[in-house]
């Protein structure tokens, strides 16, 4: 039992951090304000199933993927950590008055609602390559013992699932949260998350390009 309890915990450890549902709640918010509540829901229902998916798959498949494409865990840092500085970049340019017309809502149909689910709101938003990349880290140092792949396995799996239940719950009640706090407690959380959303991409960027710069030194010497 305390293998499932240790991969468990190291999976939420690692991840929870970097997915940190409660501070993309706000960017969440800005994203849909538009939406109705229900819709809002829907939304957050889909994104953390969609969490699930992508957290499972980067941690179990993740490697092989990158090895069938030949593609490095740095190049994808790079790729990731640019869509994600964009993504930040043109919600912190967003005007304010865009975030407060959120008493006009769009009838959308719900195809379109979950085509939205996955891009941008799951990725990069919520799993981004951050997040991605830790978890392909962490599946490709997974003990393969006949006995602890099983429990590394189960436990991957309820460690993604407890994140995804913080990010419906986060995402899916994010609207009251920002009663709670207010229009311009609002705006000011969602500059700042924007602006630390840029940092994050930028820092994502420089980790890929300082490992692909060292093995090209490796190579040039």
């Amino acid at each position: 039992m305390m293998p499932l309890v240790k991969s468990t915990l190291l999976v939420l450890t690692a991840l929870f951090p970097i997915v940190n549902p409660l501070g993309s709640a706000p960017l969440f918010l800005s994203l849909t304000h538009y939406y109705s509540a229900e819709e809002r829901r829907l939304l957050s229902r889909r994104i953390a199933l969609n969490s699930v998916v992508l957290i499972v798959c980067s941690y179990f498949i993740g490697t092989h993927i990158l090895a069938f494409f030949g593609i490095s865990l740095p190049v994808v840092q790079v790729g990731g950590g640019l869509v994600l500085a964009s993504t930040g970049w043109a919600m912190l340019k967003q005007k304010d008055d865009d975030n407060t017309k959120s008493e006009v809502h769009r009838t959308v149909d719900q195809h379109d609602l979950f085509a939205k689910a996955f891009y941008p709101l799951t990725l990069p938003l919520t799993v981004g390559p951050g997040s991605i990349s830790v978890a392909i880290t962490l599946g490709a140092n997974e003990p393969h013992a006949d006995n602890q792949i099983i429990f590394s396995i189960i436990g991957a799996v309820i460690g993604a699932v407890l994140i995804a239940a913080s990010v419906y719950v986060c995402y899916a009640f994010a609207d009251r949260l920002a009663e709670a706090l207010g229009a311009t407690a609002m705006s000011v959380i969602m500059r700042l998350s924007s602006f630390l959303l840029v940092c994050i991409g930028v820092q994502i960027i420089w980790n890929g390009l300082s490992t692909l710069l060292r093995s090209l030194h490796g190579v040039l010497h």
